[in-house]
């Protein structure tokens, strides 16, 4: 643990900056610092964030260079009030999402990142027939997105009461029929859960309502810039989800559980260590000490006894934490729900931050555009 922070003399050396540069990172939030056990007069600081900063002033500022990077867990490039991670956490609008998960609605906590208090109108929406709740989720609101007008030039709160009603329809497609009532409790009937499961379900939504500039958030965020409708953005956001690097993670989970269950835990992570292979639902670039979102849902309930052993297992092989990944495998296998519905939590919990995400770009009236940087073939001479 001590190799994780440094005194202030070893980060400006690392560095090479004097004081006051150190404290301009930490206030910027660049490094992060804590209190040093033995001298509440000192600081600590964290090691990484001291070496990821050194390593982008080693190589220079080219614009070039910032802009590649940005694009990988890099340096902020869109502003925004919503969400942030900071000192390990993952906080709303300024309240922290593991406290708002204990208590909070998930309604309540759309309305939080939207930052408005409209409800969503009703509905007259059927969900489609589609086989599989994954392909309700497309069908429905590739429908909308048809249908529905630009957001652009709109008054806030018809939009506020369109976005609210999205979530709905979000919600009536993973269910499988249109309900009242609150989601959570709504998804909970539609997989025969009790009231304590629903309120895990409840749990999950939070702590999935947003994640920052996530790549589905920044699909849906660019797609937004455009004018275009909340559905087209929110389906924008969810494609983006769909792939196997994103919301589709939740597979490799289940592979790796399925390792562990039939070769035992600790001989299936070794393999996996040999061969170099990753060990999905673990580790989190954003999160140096552990997810808190995992530790947040994972505190409300007992893993089945693979999934503990297979926890265990990889957290004594690597010292890496479980992720929300991993966190809503075991949920979703605790309470026997069906097999698409880790992602289906993730795209009804994601939903409420893509709308919030898109309302916010809304206002800005800016379109995104980013360059590409050519590497083909030379052109011919003139």
């Amino acid at each position: 643990m001590a190799d994780d922070w440094l005194d202030a003399d070893q980060a400006m050396a690392r560095l090479g900056v004097r004081a006051q540069t150190l404290y301009a990172y930490v206030s910027r939030g660049r490094i992060e610092a804590h209190a040093h056990p033995s001298d509440p007069r000192r600081s600590l600081y964290r090691a990484s964030d001291v070496a990821a900063l050194a390593k982008r002033k080693a190589r220079g500022r080219k614009a070039a260079d910032v802009a590649a990077e940005a694009i990988a867990w890099g340096e902020p490039v869109l502003a925004s009030a919503i969400t942030t991670v900071r000192a390990g956490r993952l906080w709303y609008r300024g309240r922290d999402a593991a406290e708002l998960a204990k208590t909070e609605s998930f309604e309540a906590v759309g309305r939080l990142l939207r930052d408005d208090a409209a409800e969503a109108a009703v509905s007259t929406h059927a969900p489609s027939q589609a086989p599989t709740l994954r392909a309700r989720l497309f069908a429905d609101l590739a429908a909308r997105a048809g249908e529905d007008r630009p957001a652009r030039g709109r008054a806030p709160l018809m939009l506020a009461q369109e976005a609210a009603g999205l979530l709905d329809l979000v919600a009536d497609a993973v269910a499988g029929e249109r309900g009242d009532g609150l989601i959570h409790q709504r998804l909970a009937a539609a997989w025969g859960l009790d009231a304590a499961g629903g309120d895990l379900v409840r749990r999950a939504l939070v702590l999935l309502a947003d994640h920052e500039l996530n790549a589905s958030t920044f699909a849906a965020r660019v797609a937004a810039s455009t004018g275009a409708s909340l559905a087209a953005s929110t389906l924008a956001g969810l494609s983006a989800l769909s792939g196997p690097l994103h919301g589709g993670m939740a597979a490799r989970v289940e592979a790796l559980a399925r390792e562990a269950k039939r070769d035992g835990a600790e001989r299936a992570v070794a393999v996996r260590l040999d061969q170099g292979a990753p060990l999905p639902g673990f580790g989190h670039p954003l999160y140096p000490d552990g997810d808190p979102r995992a530790a947040a849902l994972l505190a409300a309930f007992a893993p089945a006894p693979d999934m503990a052993a297979l926890y265990e297992a990889v957290v004594s092989a690597t010292g890496q934490a479980p992720n929300i990944d991993f966190a809503l495998v075991a949920l979703a296998r605790t309470l026997a729900l069906p097999d698409d519905a880790p992602f289906a939590l993730f795209a009804v919990g994601r939903t409420a931050g893509w709308l919030a995400h898109a309302l916010e770009q809304s206002k800005t009236g800016r379109l995104i555009r980013p360059r590409a940087r050519y590497v083909g073939d030379a052109f011919p001479p003139p």
